[in-house]
Order: structure tokens, then C-alpha cells, then sequence
């Protein structure tokens, strides 16, 4: 039977249909687009000897779909202020790659960077000391002494000392020797090395702090001596500490005795305090404190400083800075070393939710400091419970500066979530006063980037604005008419990346819609009965387009009103947004917040609904027209929705849901979580490693699974292979328990990615399917 030439033509080699074909062809080369605007990762910004001049450093990454890796690029501004004159900026004229780069740091003068290359497994790690004009060391440290560097957000910690003479940082700890064996069997200890004829066993598993840091070795302390390139060991750390975060204290009056202070993690922090390390990624609620030490340098014998065994001088000691509180961590000295300020997560870790209000603390520093001294710790701003309208929401910040200090020593700058926008707050560390400095007007989300002596460098972006550079200062006196701070736009060569962007959303609007709680229930708290809060990003003619829900993980985390590539993609689709920050979101109170705890699977799935209930009212969208997308918790609410409210969604996508509590229990590297969304305040009492079957029924009631039958939209999953936090079983068993009732199911499997599927290419065709997904069942 011949085939005729139109059928052919029907369908291209990956079986797809001339429509569909010219879907895929249109909508990836539109997300390229989306894809190739860079990325502001950091900033640093030095005084030059001209005194209105300084230079700003900034680090910027952009996703490399070819080479499937991220591309990091270094670019230089000098930035000029002549009192009230406008701001002047030059730029250098292209970006400068650092190729195989894993992090950059400079030193507090400027006059020097540290450049760190990551070896590979088995590789050594490559540390350069480059000066203005070249590579003034270059230092090779072998697998023998330590591992790669920690960059991540949360163990790493590198840090000049104000000398410039020493760096500190974490790194992996060399692995532990495993058995070998060869043809006579098991070889000795003190036998030779690798050799052809012999091969090593793998030893006894360890535990891990699990998503991400599964591969990882044990965060270790170490110091570089950079004129004669030696590096040490911190030794005389208990090896139930896993370590980040360090810095150097001040010297001391006499200039001796350096010390270091870190952030130590327990490493016994599973049920009833066993040797488990529960997934630290994204879980602020692990114990930890700050400790103090002496730099290995320092020690009279190093080689023998110990904790335990035989005599230990006090060079040996750790000491514990923060006994009295649960959790310290982000450690920062004032630049004339008078004050030691920290943050807390006290309330995540007594509460256990796995994020929470954060609060603010200081130690006031001698200048002669003893390992043997205690020093009191001094609140400066506490968790705001239930925040009165448009007040200060409590402190809500994933991150801090290296350098946040203001040139007078005693003040402040942080980002943190308020509301359902991002801020750059001041805070008065003598005082506690906090001050919000960003546009208190504006809608947009705003972040700090660094300090300029009594200055803010900033940056800016809204969900259809992407990011723009200011660069802020608290107006003059002179200047009545201007209250607070001015932020002036910096023009920069990033903006060009960014036009075509701006030309797709030019006709978009976006605004911060108010959500009231109907018919809250009696034992709800005060903040858990406030309104709550949605981003809605609307096309031209909203009310005749479909429209996209879009729902955070979590649950403690939030969407804010900050510029997102993959949001902006759907939003340039056609599709209006409508992005959810139901109670339990970080930056509404802490009573908000500790209201979900208990009620998921209900009160978050409601919230939904009401905020849909809410812009269909309004007249803003169509409701026969509704998507749903979520990730991890957000993909535990699409699921939830399709199943418990089947009939108002045409069509959903999930990445990595939780899909059945009661399977994810046994498999998750935080188990305790599973607790603790599912039995509130009575989970840290209740959590063990074996569910009891009253437990296990609590869990599949409080699941998407206990729905499926309801299910009608056509579903999108898309997973993780290397997930730890939410493996592939949850998303396969409801994936296929929904094929087997004749569901419509689509699985894309990611073998190499973890929980946020964040591999360029995998990134890239994940919302790509999501876009034609949508679009194929919403015309």
C-alpha cells in the first residue's frame, strides 16, 4: 500500500503534525529570546582615589543552550555623583567570560580578586590571586587536602581577612580512604596506592544534607595563607558540625589572636535526635549557631589541637557565641568591629515549618576578646506576629550582603519580602528602627546589590519589566521637596539584551490584587484572617483570554512582583497571569504564615479558589479559560485543584508535585515535612521514620491522590530524575493511576535534574511544553 504525499507531510519525524510542528517552531524561537536576556547574580563597588568616583563589579550569568551550561561574565561600571548632578556612568565595552569559573570574591580593598576553579571528581581545585594588572599566585590544592569550595547560597562562606593576608572558606572534606582489594582479596592498610591490578569498595554509606548536596563531601573550614600559598585545616571542630558561613572576626587591640566565626549545623537532627541530616535545601528550620575559633596560623601546634584526647591548649577551643537561641546564621562584623549583627529563624525551627519570620540580633564585640568570654546576645528586631495594613511585615531575607553596612557603622541593608513584593529595608542596629528606603509606592520588587559608603546600588523589576539597575542615596537636606530616598535608573549595556523583551510585554499590565477571607473560621488567629494577596498580569481584552494560575512551593516561600523569564514567557503566549500568595506565603506576619500548618490540602486549596472566585467577579478573565501550574507544593495545589474542583480547570501542568504524602513520607530526604504540613503544631511530637497506619491514612486523605477520580483537565507532569525532595514515584504513580481511570497524561522525564529542573536545556523544553500544552487546550 503506497502512502500518499500529503499524509506525509502530515506528520515530521518526531511524530508530530505539520500544526503542532509549526507550534514548537514558533514558540521556542520566542522563548530564546526570553532565555538569552542576562542575569544580575551579584555586585561589588570600591572607592577610587578620585572621591566621587567608585567602581562597580558586577557578575552576570546567562543560560547557554548549546554547551547546556550556564555562562558567567564580569562587567565593569565607573560610577560618578557630584553632589546633586545626575549620575554619570561608564561602562567597559564588552563583558569579560570567566570561563570555568566557579565564584569570584574580592578583597575588601578591591585591590585584589580571588578566582576559584572547581576541580572535578578526582581533580585538584585551582585558587588564583589576581592583582590589577595580572595573576599574582596561582595555588593548586590536591583532592588529599580538600575538595571543591562550597558556592551555594548556604554552606559557602569565603572571606578575606581585612589584612588580606589569609582567606578563609568551606570546602568539601577529602573523602574518607574505602576498602581495597585486588586478587588475593582484602588489602592491608599501608598497602600501595592505585595500581591496574587492584580496585576500591565504596565503604560505609554516609549521610548527606540531601537535595543538591548529595554528592557533596562534608563542609569543612579552611585557611589560605596567600604569601606562601600553604592552606590548613581548622582542626579541633566537632565532627557533628557541618560548617558555613565563616568570617573573620576583627583583631584584636593588640593585632594578634584572629579568629574566625562560622555557622555550625548539627548534624544529629533526625526524629528523637538520631544521626540523620534532614534536607537542608530550601529549610531554614535546621538548628544552628555561631561559633568562634582561632586561625589555624595562629596555633602554636596546630598538627595536635584537638578537641578530644590528650591535653588541648586554648587554641583548640570552639566556642559556642549563640547558646541561647536556635538558630543564628548570615554572621556580619561592622566596619570598625564593634558589633557582631546576625539573622534567625528561630520561629522555623521551634514551630517547624520549614521556613518562618525571620529576627534580626547583635553582639556587642570587645576589642579584646577571650575564647572563655561570654557574650550577650541583644535583640534589635523581633518576628512581627500580625502586621497592622501596609506596616512593616517582619523580616523575611534568603540572603545578606557581604558588606551591608552603611558608612556609619550602626545602620543596615537588607532585602526582604513584604507582602507580595521584595524591599530594600534600612535597619538602625542601635535602635531597631526599620525603615523601608525602596519606592514605598511602587509595585515593583526591588533588591540590593551592594553598599557604597552611605549609598545603594540596586536593582529593580516587575513581572513585564525586566531587571534595571539604580543606584540610591537618602536625599539632601537642602532638597525640601524630596523626602526619604532618591533611586536614580542607571542606564547600562544589560538594557539592550533586554529591549525585544520589553517590546513583547509592552502591552501587558500587571497589579497587586487584595484577597479577603470569606467565612474565616473561629480558631483561626488574627493575621490568619487578614487578607491575602495575588499578582495579576493581564493581556489586552483580559477578560476574553485564558488565563494562567500560577502557585509557589513551599508552602513557606512566595511569588514576588520581581521579573520572571518563564512567567513572562507564558504572559507573551497570550495568557494572563494570575499568581497565588495564599496564607502560609513568607512575608505576611507569622500568624499568616502558621495558620497552613495542619490545613493543607483545604484552607491553601480554598485560598485558590477564592482568588479565582475573586478576578472572575471583577470581570478581569474568562472562567470557562483557566490553566494551573505549580511546582513542588504548587504542584500539590494543581493537582489538588483539578481533583476537588474538576469543572473550572481546562487544563494543568505540574513539576515535581507532591502527589501522595503517604509515599513521599518513606522516600524524601525531609520526611519531617510530611509532618508538619499534614499535622501542624503536633508534628515535631509525632515524627518517626515509621508512620503508624493512623498516620499514613492522614497523609493519602490530605493528598491530590485522594482525588483522582474527580480529575478531568489534561495534565502535564514534568519530573526530576535526580529529585531527592520530592522524588519520581509521587509524580509516576499519580501520573499513571490517572492513565489507568483514562486520564489525558503527559510525563517528561529529566534524568539529570534535581527538585527545581533547572538545567538550561531541560529548563528551556520544560516551559516550552508547558506553553504548548496550554495552548493546545485553551484555544
Amino acid at each position: 500500500m503506497q502512502v500518499s504525499e500529503p499524509a506525509l507531510k502530515k506528520q515530521n519525524s518526531s511524530g508530530m503534525d505539520a500544526i503542532m510542528s509549526e507550534e514548537y517552531a514558533s514558540q521556542s524561537k520566542l522563548l530564546e529570546d526570553f532565555t538569552c536576556v542576562p542575569s544580575i547574580e551579584s555586585a561589588w563597588v570600591f572607592k577610587t582615589s578620585n572621591g566621587d568616583r567608585s567602581t562597580a563589579m558586577f557578575s552576570i550569568s546567562q543560560a547557554d543552550l548549546l554547551a547546556n551550561n550556564t555562562r558567567k561574565h564580569i562587567l565593569y561600571s565607573h560610577i560618578t555623583r557630584h553632589g546633586t548632578d545626575p549620575l554619570e556612568c561608564q561602562w567597559s565595552p564588552f563583558p569579560i567570560e570567566m570561563t570555568g569559573v566557579s565564584i569570584v570574591v574580592p578583597s575588601p580593598s578591591g585591590s585584589k580578586l580571588l578566582v576559584v576553579r572547581n576541580g572535578e571528581k578526582g581533580s585538584c581545585t585551582k585558587l588564583q590571586i589576581v592583582d590589577q594588572s595580572h595573576v599574582d599566585k596561582e595555588i593548586h590544592v590536591d583532592q588529599s587536602t580538600h575538595g571543591p569550595l562550597f558556592t551555594d547560597e548556604w554552606f559557602q562562606g569565603i572571606s578575606w581577612n581585612q589584612e588580606e593576608t589569609f582567606i578563609a572558606y568551606i570546602a568539601e572534606e577529602s573523602p574518607r580512604p574505602t576498602p581495597a582489594f585486588d586478587d588475593a582479596g582484602y588489602r592491608k592498610e599501608g598497602s600501595s596506592g592505585k595500581d591496574c591490578n587492584s580496585w576500591r569498595g565504596l565503604g560505609e554509606w554516609e549521610e548527606n544534607w540531601g537535595e543538591t548536596y548529595s554528592k557533596k563531601g562534608r563542609p569543612s573550614l579552611f585557611v589560605l595563607d596567600i604569601s606562601s600559598g600553604e592552606v590548613r585545616t581548622v582542626r579541633g571542630i566537632a565532627k557533628s558540625l557541618s560548617i558555613g558561613q565563616v568570617v573573620w572576626a576583627p583583631p584584636s587591640s593588640t593585632g594578634h589572636q584572629k579568629h574566625l566565626v562560622f555557622v555550625g549545623w548539627l548534624e544529629h537532627n533526625g526524629f528523637q535526635k538520631t544521626a540523620r541530616k534532614l534536607g537542608m535545601k530550601y529549610c531554614s528550620n535546621r538548628p544552628c549557631s555561631l561559633y568562634a575559633i582561632r586561625c589555624p596560623f595562629e596555633e602554636p601546634n596546630a598538627d595536635n589541637a584537638s578537641l578530644s584526647g590528650g591535653k588541648s591548649d586554648s587554641a583548640s577551643v570552639v566556642t559556642n557565641l549563640t547558646p541561647s537561641i536556635s538558630s543564628a546564621f548570615f554572621p556580619r562584623f561592622s566596619k570598625d568591629g564593634k558589633l557582631l549583627v546576625f539573622l534567625s529563624a528561630k520561629c522555623a525551627v521551634d514551630s517547624g515549618a520549614h521556613n518562618a519570620t525571620d529576627s534580626l540580633h547583635k553582639i556587642n564585640w570587645p576589642s579584646d576578646w577571650k575564647t572563655d568570654e561570654h557574650l550577650d546576645m541583644i535583640d534589635v528586631v523581633p518576628p512581627v506576629m500580625c502586621p497592622d495594613d501596609g506596616c512593616f511585615p517582619g523580616l523575611y531575607c534568603s540572603s545578606m550582603l557581604s558588606d551591608p553596612w552603611l558608612s556609619n557603622h550602626c545602620t543596615i541593608i537588607l532585602t526582604s519580602a513584604w507582602r507580595s513584593t521584595q524591599v530594600i529595608l534600612l535597619v538602625d542596629v542601635l535602635s531597631g528602627k526599620v525603615t523601608r528606603i525602596s519606592p514605598e509606592l511602587s509595585d515593583y520588587s526591588w533588591s540590593a546589590l551592594a553598599v557604597n559608603g552611605s549609598d545603594v546600588l540596586s536593582v529593580s523589576s516587575s513581572p513585564i519589566d525586566p531587571p534595571q539597575i539604580s543606584y540610591g542615596h537618602e536625599a539632601s537636606k537642602e532638597d525640601h521637596q524630596t523626602r526619604g530616598w532618591v533611586w536614580e535608573e542607571v542606564t547600562s549595556p544589560l538594557m539592550a539584551g533586554s529591549n525585544k523583551v520589553k517590546a513583547l510585554l509592552s502591552h501587558h499590565k500587571f497589579s497587586i490584587l487584595k484577597i479577603p477571607v470569606t467565612n474565616p473560621c473561629d480558631v483561626l488567629s488574627d493575621g490568619g484572617q487578614l487578607p491575602f494577596e495575588a499578582i495579576f498580569v493581564s493581556c489586552e481584552d483580559s477578560s476574553q483570554k485564558p488565563t494562567v494560575l500560577i502557585l509557589h512551593g513551599g508552602p513557606h516561600s512566595t511569588s514576588v512582583s520581581s521579573y520572571s523569564k518563564s512567567s513572562a514567557f507564558l504572559a507573551s503566549l497570550g495568557f494572563n497571569l494570575l499568581v497565588v500568595n495564599y496564607r502560609g506565603t513568607l512575608g505576611f506576619g507569622e500568624e499568616a504564615l502558621q495558620s497552613l500548618p495542619g490545613k493543607v490540602g483545604s484552607q491553601d486549596v480554598q485560598d485558590c479558589l477564592m482568588a479565582l472566585d475573586y478576578v472572575i467577579k471583577e470581570g478581569l478573565i474568562d472562567a470557562s479559560k483557566v490553566a494551573v501550574v505549580g511546582i513542588s507544593h504548587g504542584g500539590f495545589l494543581s493537582t489538588h485543584l483539578i481533583g476537588q474542583a474538576p469543572d473550572r480547570f481546562a487544563v494543568a501542568a505540574a513539576r515535581n508535585p507532591v502527589c501522595n504524602l503517604s509515599l513521599m513520607v518513606g522516600t524524601t530526604d525531609i520526611p519531617d515535612w510530611c509532618y508538619a504540613v499534614a499535622c501542624g503544631t503536633e508534628a515535631k511530637h509525632l515524627a518517626s521514620e515509621s508512620p503508624s497506619l493512623d498516620h499514613l491514612r492522614l497523609f493519602y486523605q490530605k493528598s491530590p491522590i485522594a482525588h483522582i477520580s474527580e480529575v478531568k483537565a489534561p495534565l502535564l507532569m514534568l519530573l526530576g530524575g535526580a529529585d531527592l525532595r520530592v522524588p519520581t514515584s509521587n509524580g509516576l504513580q499519580y501520573a499513571r493511576a490517572l492513565r489507568e481511570r483514562g486520564g489525558d497524561v503527559k510525563i517528561m522525564m529529566f534524568p539529570e535534574d534535581i527538585h527545581e529542573i533547572n538545567i538550561p536545556r531541560s529548563d528551556f523544553e520544560s516551559f516550552l511544553n508547558i506553553g504548548i500544552w496550554f495552548k493546545k487546550y485553551l484555544k
